[in-house]
């Protein structure tokens, strides 16, 4: 997959494809964050949802309801849902890791308080319950209902596990699939149940979403340590700086020597942190190839994402949906 900025990239390619679609979840999303009593409500929303993301996540409701040739309006409905609940969750992380950059904008708790992104967060959780009561469906409703609490657990398992030297790459792997993937395999699944598709294509839009997921936060987690600040929004180093035992650093750690270890132990677990520190990590990351086996796993998941929905029906969302795992790690390769 080409990184060339004279191509299409393929979620530009599905927003096109998807137009008539994304202007009624537009229309949907600044209808229901709107508030007659808190303008402040409106204010927060909008400058994390008009930030310029992707919207990545409801675009994957969209166009699995599309493959599975959904022709109703609740997809809209969900794909507004999917979008509430990331953004409810992002203004929740920037506070839990008192972040002052999102997608290279300051963040709304830097802009406003700790205390409007909290209960603005709530609000948006909130809405996105009212919006999957709308659509009738009790299996949507315990669908995205169990994903907003995985990724709650996600998020409080990393606060334990997230600057404890002996978390392992499994227990990683566990975080990663409450914080980030939970919310991909539940827009993915969504999509088909609400198309009614059979069992086996709602089951590979899962496997999709899951593997997609974890994909594209390797990747994130990998472009911390080794990515251009301006291409990926924020600072390289933030998580090292924030403490998180993000996979690169787990890989270094289980071959690092006595010295080694205690120097994870003081800038990690003890959070002493002095200037170079960030330098020497990355020279260990190098050291034990860290960087290079963390990209292995990245491009293995996206390859897991594109073999999910392999015997799915021809469409050209599948193929958009192919290219997208390909891009997720284009950046990396």
């Amino acid at each position: 997959m080409s990184l060339d900025e004279n191509s299409i990239k393929p979620h530009d390619a599905m927003a096109a494809y998807l137009a008539d679609d994304f202007d009624a979840v537009n229309v949907l999303i600044r209808q229901r964050m709107a508030s007659e009593h808190a303008p402040r409500i409106p204010e927060v929303t909008a400058h994390l949802v008009e930030a310029g993301g992707k919207r990545l996540r409801p675009m994957l409701t969209l166009a699995t309801a599309h493959l599975c040739g959904y022709d109703g309006l609740y997809h809209v409905h969900l794909a507004a849902t999917v979008e509430f609940i990331h953004t409810a969750t992002l203004l929740h992380d920037d506070v839990v890791d008192e972040s002052g950059q999102r997608r290279g904008r300051p963040t709304a708790n830097l802009l406003w308080d700790n205390k409007s992104s909290v209960l603005v967060g709530d609000y948006l959780f909130s809405r996105a319950f009212q919006l999957m009561v709308e659509t009738g469906s009790m299996r949507v409703l315990d669908i995205l209902a169990n994903a907003s609490a995985t990724i709650a657990e996600g998020e409080v398992l990393q606060l334990t596990a997230s600057q404890d030297l002996s978390t392992t790459e499994a227990i990683y792997l566990q975080v990663v699939r409450g914080k980030t993937a939970a919310l991909f395999s539940a827009a993915t699944e969504v999509g088909g149940v609400i198309a009614g598709a059979d069992e086996a294509h709602v089951k590979a839009l899962f496997d999709y979403g899951d593997a997609l997921g974890i994909a594209f936060q390797i990747v994130d987690d990998l472009l911390d340590m080794s990515g251009d600040a301006s291409a990926i929004g924020k600072n390289i180093g933030d998580d090292f700086r924030e403490k998180k035992l993000t996979l690169p650093l787990i890989k270094a750690i289980a071959k690092a020597d006595a010295e080694e270890r205690a120097f994870w132990e003081r800038t990690i677990e003890k959070g002493r942190q002095e200037d170079g520190d960030l330098e020497t990590a990355i020279v260990l990351l190098h050291k034990h190839g860290a960087l290079d086996d963390t990209r292995d796993e990245a491009l293995a998941w996206a390859e897991k994402a594109v073999n999910a929905i392999d015997h799915l029906p021809a469409h050209p969302v599948r193929e958009m949906l192919r290219d997208l795992a390909d891009y997720v790690v284009a950046r990396i390769n």
